[in-house]
């Protein structure tokens, strides 16, 4: 029984938790995108700042009528713009300073006019991964007078430390945006698709272990989207599977009791053939005038009993591959048929004589007497039966001039007990040789069929490709014997 424990293993290393950590993912990623222009921009507004407290500093300049000022005022005007120097440039040349205590060297210039998007970014992170102390000169137009320039000398560590503090600020909101964004995501996804993929899940689950069990159908929502698409198509295959599953353990009970049946009746069958043989050597001429129907019906159903017992008992019998020549296989097959009483018709052998394929050949054998002789029984008068090879297949076609196939027995050409179109068929011929050119790797099919003729269709695989397909589906196949047999054709 499931219980909590399983459910949260489940929530954990589930679609939730992986959606949960991409949402946090792609929102951190998105505030990465965001932060490296927020970072340049932060650098340019800090020395624009301390352009416009240089030159309110500057001011101060103005004031006395001497342009002196004293050593302490000196001091604090220039601490309080963070300079260790400022110079007024107006229009007219003149200029005012105001300095002490410079540093010996200046390391670099930055001017807040050049305000290209890339080499801001590339700038900003350069301070930031920067261990060097440096001193620079910002040099920028004042913020009351554009026509006044100022240049001012700064400690560039101390614009490095405020864009730390200001990096982590970010990355802090960035954290908290994110995580509260993945919540918001995964308790919104968690209710609208995982809980009822989930219910999905468990539904398949019960109806696996227990299909026979009318409540382990899922019930469907009133949903209309794709979820409740899949709620629907699930219900009707569950429903569906279950008459399937019911309907096959019914064939299976049907079919072992036709077995029993089939079994007892041929020892009946066998005893009237017995009986039947003194009955055609009655001197009564209506005695004799009926004894070969009798006769033929008895054997006719001896066959049909003995063909559904081969159908229902055996497996299907691996091949045994060898190489032959399919020409001469397609020889032996004609010379068989003509040597019947009752065949007439032509064979047409255009298989090349030079193809040699790798195959059971009893098997082969047998598959292609029962489509030339159900072509005969059928009434066609020549069958045709040509081949070629690729690369990859070998494909047989037989092909005859008879009249045709009915439309519901094309339906069901290769079901058992299906595909008979003559009095006495068990139709089993088509069913047992297609499970044999399956168990080959390959397949049998219909190709065409109407007032000129029929033509089925057999393919082989070559002999490197074989194994591989004939493994992966043997375990379609029934059963069905091997050998040529002189009444193959149904």
């Amino acid at each position: 029984m499931d219980g909590p424990p399983k459910r949260l293993k489940m929530l954990l290393t589930g679609l939730s938790a992986r959606l949960l950590l991409l949402t946090v993912f792609f929102v951190m990623l998105s505030e990465v995108f965001i932060y490296a222009p927020s970072i340049g921009r932060y650098r340019i507004t800090y020395m624009e700042e301390r352009i416009a407290a240089a030159q309110l500093a500057s001011l101060a300049l103005e004031a006395p009528a001497n342009n002196r000022v004293s050593t302490e005022l000196l001091e604090e005007l220039l601490r309080s713009a963070k300079s260790y120097g400022i110079v007024l440039r107006r229009p007219d040349s003149r200029a005012l300073m105001l300095s002490r205590n410079m540093p010996p060297e200046v390391h670099a210039t930055y001017d807040t006019r050049d305000t290209e998007f890339f080499p801001l970014i590339g700038e900003a992170l350069s301070v930031m991964w920067s261990t060097e102390r440096r001193m620079i000169r910002i040099v920028g137009p004042s913020p009351r007078d554009p026509n006044v320039v100022v240049e001012t000398v700064i400690n560039e560590w101390i614009m490095r430390e405020m864009m730390l503090d200001y990096s982590g600020r970010i990355l802090l909101l960035s954290i908290v945006i994110s995580l509260m964004t993945a919540t918001l995501v995964f308790f919104s996804l968690q209710w609208m698709f995982v809980r009822p993929m989930m219910s999905l899940t468990d539904s398949m689950e019960k109806f696996r272990r227990d299909p026979d069990d009318a409540r382990m159908l899922i019930r469907p929502g009133r949903r209309r989207d794709e979820i409740g698409r899949a709620q629907r198509e699930l219900a009707q295959m569950q429903r569906g599977l279950r008459d399937a599953l019911k309907q096959r353990n019914r064939l299976a009970a049907l079919g072992t009791a036709v077995t029993k049946i089939n079994h007892d009746l041929r020892n009946i069958l066998a005893t009237a053939q017995l009986v039947s043989d003194h009955v055609s050597d009655s001197a009564d001429p209506n005695v004799k005038r009926i004894a070969p129907t009798l006769l033929g019906a008895i054997d006719r159903a001896v066959a049909l009993c003995s063909r559904t017992l081969s159908f229902a008992n055996e497996g299907s019998p691996a091949p045994e591959l060898t190489h032959f020549d399919l020409s001469g296989l397609v020889s032996d097959i004609a010379t068989e048929i003509s040597a019947r009483d009752n065949q007439s018709g032509m064979i047409e052998n255009s298989v090349p004589r030079d193809l040699s394929i790798f195959a059971d050949r009893d098997q082969l054998y047998r598959v292609l007497s029962n489509l030339v002789l159900n072509a005969f029984q059928a009434g066609a008068t020549k069958v045709a039966v040509s081949a070629q090879a690729d690369a990859e297949m070998t494909s047989i076609e037989v092909a005859d001039n008879g009249p045709g196939l009915p439309e519901r027995v094309r339906a069901h050409l290769f079901e058992p007990f299906q595909s008979s179109t003559r009095v006495g068929g068990t139709g089993l011929g088509l069913a047992i040789a297609r499970d044999l050119m399956r168990g080959h790797g390959g397949d049998a099919e219909l190709v065409q069929s109407g007032e000129d003729g029929t033509t089925f269709l057999l393919r082989l695989p070559v002999e490197e490709k074989r194994e591989r397909a004939r493994l992966g589906r043997t375990s379609q196949t029934n059963g069905a014997s091997t050998g040529p047999p002189a009444n193959a054709a149904e």
